[in-house]
This record gives C-alpha cells, sequence and structure tokens, in this order.
C-alpha cells in the first residue's frame, strides 16, 4: 500500500462508472460497505454518497494485497486504484447502476481504519431510535438517510428558483429578536451586554415580513429556521424550517394561486407526478362535519354523519342524555368489512376514549340482519332510518359517538384516520391537495377563559365580518387559508391586517389592554401608521414537505441531526449545564 499523496486523488466517484468506462486505470474513494471472500478472491463493495462500486482483489495478481483487503474492517475509508473490468454475464447486479463492471484492485491505502460499528450501515436498521440519533453522523450514512438529504437539498434550491422567476426578493430576518409570546412559549436568550435583559429566537418571521411589505419590497420570501419551545410529536421539532412567503396589493386568489403552481412545479421536478389544478377547497365548518378535522385526508371517504335528527327519545340512555344536554349523536359507516369481533369493538372503543369519547356504539349490517347492542332500545323504524342514512348495506359496520359536537368531532375525525390505516383502505401512492379556507378568526379558551386568535393575532377578518367584532366575536371568519395534503398540513397563511386601528381593536379582543399592545407590538403598530400596503402570505412547514415528498412518517427522517422527543440532541449532549463564569457574565444565577 502507497502513502497518502495527491496520486490518491479519485478520478471518479463511487456511482460513476460504466460499461463504456472498460478499460480505465481509476481511482475511487469511499466507505467498506461490505467485503466477501470467494475462495481467496476478495470483494469490497466501495460506497460513498454518489453510489457503490464492486472492487475485485485477486491474489493471483497480488497476494498481499489481497490479503490486506480481505482484512478490512466495515466502514473503513480506503482509496483504490485499479482497471474498469467488465463483469461476467451472469455476475452483473442489475439493481446498481454500476452492476455491470468492477474495478480489478491493483493498489489501496486505508485512510481511516473505523472501529466496530453500533450498528449496520443498511437501510433496514435495526437500531433503535436513540442508538440512531446517538451516532446520528453515521445514522446519515446510510443510503435512504443520504436520499432523503438529497431530496431536501433538490427541494431547497427548486423553492428558490421558482420565487426567483415570480420577482421574489429573500431576505434574511433576524435570529435575535423581541420577544412576543402569544402562542407556544419562546426560547430565551440572555443579553451580557444589556444584562437582565432578552432576546428570544423567532417562533416565526411574521412581524419582520409584514414590516417588509410597510418598506416596499412587495414580494419577499425566505427559507428560514424557527424556534418553538413546545412538547414535540413526531412531526414536530424545537428548531424547525419555513418557506416563508409575503405579498402586497393582493387577496387570498393572488397568494393560493401562486402557492398552487409552486407545489404543482415542486411535484413535477421531484417525483415526476402532474398534480391537477386549481386545487379544491372546502369551507373549515365543513370540514369539521364531514371529517372531523381542519386537516382532511381526501384520500379515501368515510366521511361523518349527524344522525340527532333520527334518534330523538330513542329510549337509549347514551343518546337521549347527550341530546338533553345539547350534545350531538354522529357516526361514520366502514363499508364492506364484513363483520368485527368483540375484541377489535373493544379496542376501538378505548381508541376513542383518549379523545374524551364516553363510548362507541358498533352497529353491523349482516345478511342475517342487524347486530348491535342498541338493536334493543331503538324501533325498528329508527334502526331502519339510521341504517338508510348511512346508506348501510351487507358487511357494513357503522360507529357512533354521542357526546359535545367538539368531542364528538374529534373522537370520530381520529378515528376516521385509524379505520383508514387499520383496514387499509389509503391508496398509495397517490397525493390529494387541498385548501381549507374561512377558518373562525378567534377561538375560546376555557383554561384562560378569553379568546385567543385561532391563526395568529395579525390575521385579517373578513370585511363583512368586522362588525361582528364587538358583539359576536366568535361568529367572525377570518381572511385566513390552510394548505392540506393528505392529511397534513403542509401550509398556512392570511391576509394580514394592516390597519392600526382594527389591529388595536383585535389585540383587545384577545385581552391586550393599549398598554401591553403597545408594550410588545407598539412597533409594528406605528409602522401601520406610515403607509402600510394591504398584504398577505403563507408559511410552508419545509420539513413535513420533504417528509411527505420523501414517503417518511417523521420529520426527523429528514433533518440531519434533529432531537428527541423530550428535545435533547443524544449526539453533542445538548442542552448542557454552563459553568459559573458564564452565569455570571450574563448575570444570571441558577436556582
Amino acid at each position: 500500500m502507497m502513502n497518502a499523496s495527491g496520486s490518491w486523488k479519485r478520478t471518479h466517484h463511487c456511482g460513476a462508472l460504466r460499461s463504456s468506462d472498460t478499460g480505465q486505470t481509476v481511482v475511487l474513494n469511499g466507505w467498506v460497505a461490505n467485503h466477501r471472500d470467494h475462495g481467496g478472491v476478495i470483494f469490497v463493495d466501495l460506497r460513498d454518497r454518489w453510489g457503490m462500486t464492486q472492487i475485485m482483489f485477486d491474489p493471483a495478481q497480488d497476494e498481499k494485497l489481497a490479503d490486506n483487503a480481505s482484512r478490512l474492517k466495515m466502514e473503513s475509508v480506503i482509496g483504490v486504484r485499479g482497471r474498469v473490468i467488465r463483469r461476467p454475464a451472469d455476475m452483473m447486479n442489475p439493481r446498481l447502476p454500476t452492476g455491470e463492471i468492477e474495478v480489478n484492485g491493483q493498489d489501496m491505502i486505508i485512510f481511516n481504519e473505523a472501529r466496530p460499528m453500533p450498528f449496520l450501515i443498511k437501510d433496514d436498521c435495526e437500531a433503535t431510535d436513540e442508538t440512531r440519533l446517538k451516532y446520528r453522523y453515521l445514522d446519515l450514512r446510510r443510503p435512504v438517510m443520504q436520499k432523503n438529504m438529497i431530496l431536501r437539498h433538490r427541494m431547497a434550491q427548486m423553492v428558490r428558483r421558482f420565487f426567483d422567476e415570480e420577482s421574489f426578493i429573500e431576505v434574511e430576518t433576524p435570529f435575535l429578536m423581541k420577544s412576543t409570546p402569544e402562542g407556544a412559549r419562546d426560547y430565551l436568550v440572555p443579553s451580557r451586554i444589556h444584562k437582565g435583559r432578552f432576546y428570544a429566537l423567532p417562533q416565526s418571521p411574521q412581524t419582520y415580513k409584514q414590516l417588509l411589505m410597510v418598506s416596499g419590497y412587495d414580494r419577499y420570501f425566505q427559507i428560514v429556521r424557527c424556534f418553538r419551545d413546545e412538547d414535540l410529536r413526531a412531526d414536530r421539532q424545537p428548531e424547525f424550517t419555513q418557506i416563508d412567503v409575503e405579498m402586497s396589493f393582493v387577496d387570498e386568489n393572488d397568494i393560493m394561486d401562486i402557492m398552487e403552481r409552486l407545489i404543482i412545479r415542486m411535484f413535477e421536478e421531484m417525483l415526476g407526478r402532474k398534480v391537477p389544478a386549481p386545487f379544491p377547497r372546502i369551507g373549515y365548518a365543513e370540514a369539521m362535519s364531514r371529517f372531523g378535522t381542519d386537516r382532511p385526508d381526501m384520500r379515501y371517504g368515510l366521511e361523518l354523519q349527524d344522525i340527532s335528527h333520527l334518534v330523538p327519545d330513542s329510549g337509549f340512555r347514551v343518546f337521549d342524555e347527550t341530546l338533553a344536554a345539547g350534545g350531538t349523536v354522529r357516526g361514520l359507516k366502514l363499508d364492506g368489512v364484513g363483520q368485527i369481533s368483540r375484541k377489535q369493538i373493544d379496542t376501538l372503543t378505548e381508541y376513542v376514549r383518549q379523545f374524551r369519547a364516553g363510548g362507541l356504539v358498533v352497529i353491523q349490517k349482516r345478511e342475517e340482519g342487524v347486530h348491535s347492542p342498541a338493536a334493543k332500545f331503538l324501533s325498528e323504524s329508527m334502526m331502519a332510518s339510521v341504517l338508510k342514512q348511512f346508506e348501510a348495506a351487507a358487511g357494513d359496520v357503522i360507529f357512533i359517538v354521542a357526546d359535545s359536537e367538539k368531542v364528538c368531532l374529534d373522537a370520530l375525525g381520529n378515528l376516521r384516520q385509524h379505520l383508514a390505516e387499520t383496514f387499509q383502505r389509503i391508496p398509495e401512492d397517490n397525493f390529494v391537495p387541498l385548501w381549507v379556507v374561512d377558518f373562525p378568526l378567534l377561538e375560546w379558551d376555557e383554561a384562560s377563559g378569553r379568546y385567543m386568535a385561532m391563526h395568529h393575532p395579525f390575521t385579517s377578518p373578513k370585511p363583512e365580518d368586522v362588525p361582528l367584532l364587538e358583539k359576536s366575536p366568535g361568529k367572525v371568519r377570518a381572511r385566513a387559508y390552510d394548505l392540506v395534503l393528505n392529511g397534513s398540513e403542509i401550509a398556512g397563511g392570511s391576509i394580514r391586517i394592516h390597519r392600526r386601528d382594527v389591529q388595536e381593536q383585535m389585540f383587545r379582543h384577545l385581552g391586550l389592554d393599549q398598554t401591553q399592545a403597545e408594550q410588545k407590538f407598539g412597533f409594528l403598530m406605528g409602522a401601520l401608521e406610515y403607509g402600510a400596503p394591504p398584504h398577505g402570505g403563507i408559511a410552508f412547514g419545509f420539513d413535513r414537505l420533504v417528509m411527505l415528498f420523501a414517503g417518511e412518517n417523521s420529520i426527523r427522517e429528514v433533518i440531519a441531526f434533529p432531537k428527541t422527543t423530550s428535545a435533547l440532541s443524544l449526539m453533542d449532549g445538548s442542552p448542557s449545564d454552563v459553568d459559573q463564569d458564564q452565569l455570571k457574565e450574563l448575570g444570571l444565577r441558577l436556582i
């Protein structure tokens, strides 16, 4: 083996060589993905992010070299010099782009010998999530992870090209900003120079992008990092990435039109798929009524039905008490399932109880008749009306929840998705985008005893609903719109308030008096008095978008260095303790 020098600079990547390169002398660099001994002839699979090439070391040509190759440790970094040869027809590998050739190794250098791996570097990795995150730099070597990271890169570059062509300007907004907590908790950053005072990391560049509209930039975008100190789920992280957009002199249709063109182009360039436009639109109230959620998955049916009017004074205590208390009785039908067992019913009942539902009433329509505990309470005509409402046929099963409207919709909306997954009713490799519009501007929060902004406090009310703000704020609709893809909200936006008097009115309804509003948002309200144009925008959850395009179930699979569900980085040990000198310098003391 030779010493490392410029002569070991690679001539090709490990995914580049083809049969047309036969006879060339090449140098490859990469990681040892695998090696095999076939009767003394050593085969090494050499991998880099471009692909894999098989290297052959023949002891008949160089016994010492073949012996060294046989003792290579997995994931060691090596350089190989050799001649490209065509594989015998019966030994070609059609699964690899380089599968028609191999490199006859003539020399080799070990740049870095690897320790034994904590897990195998392969797509079907059996390591726990904790182990993968602890050794994330190894996990990122797996081909599927590199494919995801490359897809993320390509999507980001495509987004930049698209908005540049549409005359948008990319502007970077500050990461150290004023704390204005109204939604999730802020991450705070202490100031060393101004002791006792704090910056906040942005939950969103919302106020800055509105100020850019006041500044006359007209069309802004940014692929930006945001931070929220909130409880995590599979599709949430304490730091995440948005495609942030704002436009002046536009209405909802202008924004939705451009965003549809962005998504259509993204599908064409990333997946080679055509998505029909315009995307369908559905009102918030209709989405909740039909699907139990404001982000419905439109790839399958299982729509909710309200049967409250069919079962008054039914004699069935669960229904009667619910309706007497002002609640609702609703259900959905799973068609053609045959019949389900008592154990399955018990499992599904426990499932809806997670969403505060008291229970689940199941009606099975069979060839021999109706099978349900409710059958002994409901009259024949009442049961017939229920079956007719659901258009039930033999083999269909109806699931009913009786509770308050909020609980009923939440439980059935989640049950709908659960049944579709469990009984495989979701078409594979299908994408259905949808706009949800006409959201309520405000929603009542029982815990705080006041109204909260459903989107954010800068969302404009519909002009025709402004008179309702004083006496019926809960009935005011927002000029807001969410883009939903396969049951995931991928973007949310609105037309903004561009007048100070309306913004002050909005803050009053959110429980902020004039002093509090001035303290938190005085800089923005002041700007609205200096020629603020009508404007609006939208923000895409970029991590979630990449996750859907990559076919993954968690955004952790498309983020290079994610945190755990408890916001820990197992790889570098953050968050970590800091020494007393650092705290003293910042004027802080731990208690």
